[in-house]
């Protein structure tokens, strides 16, 4: 990491016009809040929380234009102007001829699943997301992921540690193709500490899946991040427009899924898109069933007028270079303060090491969501868990889907919040740290049996 974190700064290409009062909460009423959360950060009220790093979804904030976008949104309930205008600004990005909406990314999923998901199929990846893999779960299906080995060490300064093990994955697929009806690679990495994938990795992968006729799509929530990272650090890209990488990129898969609460830069929304004519056909029926018609997708039409125009916005070269300087800043902040997170940091967020942390507790006292608790408690910074919580229990054994990671996620929402902010943040963590034998580990008490981190209740052990 740089020594000096000020170097990473990069001038915001945006001002300010409005403006949303935040306030510090006593810290009894921040225990108190927790108490009646029963310990699940999920549960916090947003008046509570004075830092807001829980995800990056959804929290951004729009642009002129976009507001603009919703005042002009053609509600038709059919042959919308605004979904035509969705259509063409996803061809022109994307390449993708057919597009399907939907009201945010596990839409998406669930329609994408539903075709292609039956007991007894598997659907390998990268690192699958809690959704992603919920999804697949709930139609049967079985998951294998193949990330490279790297991406468990936090210290490897190496790029694009979210690159599908190909030696491995290549071995899989010769032996059990016929059980695999889709694979999905997830650009940014998000389980994985937001770590890119190169093209020459997705190159190669569409090759495998082609040549086995698998149906190849990429998760897509964070992909103008994935598209700045191969601008930067892969040999060939760096003069390209983060259009032309995208074009370049989707040319080797078969359709894509996004949730447009990420990269599109919007409160609520997402998508499907392919240039496979019969699979489009085929999908059409789950949207009509689960989301509505065709050319809405559960949204309005001022939701997808802003999509359209935040899509734009989000691949605009100016503005990724002051996001991913904002993560960059973050991170070296806290390395600096000797505080163990994921290297190189990716696009949307800082991964704390949860275990390092707090290395008197046992990654089955659940460092990563005992960390998110005492971030809380210390500061009102609100972040998220990514580890063993969130993975979930093995739907056959019952037993934690533990794999050697037990992270803090600190998502940045896009054009929210300054570098003072996150300075805050760096004197929290770094105060907690210098006590961090006080925090005290965490038992579930009750858990759903999907997607539990959303509803659990724990208490502290």
């Amino acid at each position: 990491m740089p020594v000096d974190p000020a170097k990473l700064k990069k001038t915001a290409p945006f001002k300010v016009k409005s403006v949303e009062p935040v306030h510090l909460v006593s810290r009894a009423r921040r225990r108190t809040a927790l108490q009646r959360a029963h310990y699940n950060i999920f549960n916090l009220r947003s008046r509570d929380v004075y830092i807001d790093l829980l995800t990056d979804s959804g929290t951004g904030a729009m642009s002129q234009e976009q507001w603009a976008a919703l005042m002009m949104g053609d509600e038709a309930y059919a042959g919308s102007v605004s979904f035509d205008l969705l259509r063409e600004t996803v061809r022109d990005l994307f390449g993708f001829e057919h597009v399907l909406p939907a009201h945010q990314g596990r839409s998406a999923e669930l329609v994408l699943m539903s075709h292609f998901v039956s007991k007894g199929k598997t659907v390998p990846g990268n690192l699958h997301f809690d959704t992603t893999s919920a999804h697949i779960f709930f139609q049967g299906g079985r998951i294998r992921e193949f990330p490279q080995k790297r991406i468990f060490d936090l210290d490897d300064t190496s790029v694009f540690k979210g690159d599908i093990d190909l030696d491995r994955f290549s071995a899989y697929l010769a032996g059990h193709a016929g059980r695999v009806p889709l694979v999905i690679i997830t650009a940014t990495c998000n389980s994985g500490g937001g770590q890119p994938v190169s093209m020459a990795n997705i190159r190669e992968v569409g090759r495998l899946c082609r040549k086995y006729h698998i149906p190849l799509f990429v998760d897509s929530a964070r992909i103008m991040e994935n598209a700045y990272f191969i601008r930067t650090y892969e040999p060939g890209y760096s003069r390209r427009s983060i259009r032309s990488i995208l074009r370049e990129l989707y040319s080797h898969v078969t359709g894509m899924i996004m949730s447009a609460k990420k990269d599109g830069l919007v409160n609520i929304g997402g998508l499907i898109a392919t240039n496979d004519g019969k699979l489009y056909d085929a999908l059409k029926q789950y949207t009509i069933l689960f989301d509505g018609f065709l050319t809405y997708g559960g949204l309005a039409g001022r939701d997808l007028a802003a999509v359209a125009t935040g899509l734009r916005e989000g691949a605009d070269l100016d503005y990724l270079r002051f996001r991913v300087s904002q993560t960059a800043y973050l991170a070296a902040r806290l390395h600096q303060q000797g505080i163990r997170v994921m290297l190189p940091p990716g696009g949307h967020a800082v991964y704390v090491d949860g275990l390092a942390f707090c290395p008197h507790l046992h990654w089955q006292q659940y460092p990563g969501q005992a960390l998110t608790l005492a971030l809380y408690l210390e500061g009102g910074v609100r972040a998220c868990e990514i580890g063993t919580i969130l993975r979930g229990r093995d739907p056959r054994t019952g037993r934690d889907r533990f794999n050697g990671l037990d992270l803090v996620r600190l998502a940045i929402p896009r054009r929210v919040y300054s570098f003072d902010q996150l300075d805050y943040v760096v004197s929290v963590l770094d105060r907690l740290h210098r006590k961090s034998e006080r925090i005290r580990g965490v038992v579930i008490t009750k858990e759903p049996k999907a997607l539990r981190h959303f509803t659990a209740r724990f208490a502290l052990s």
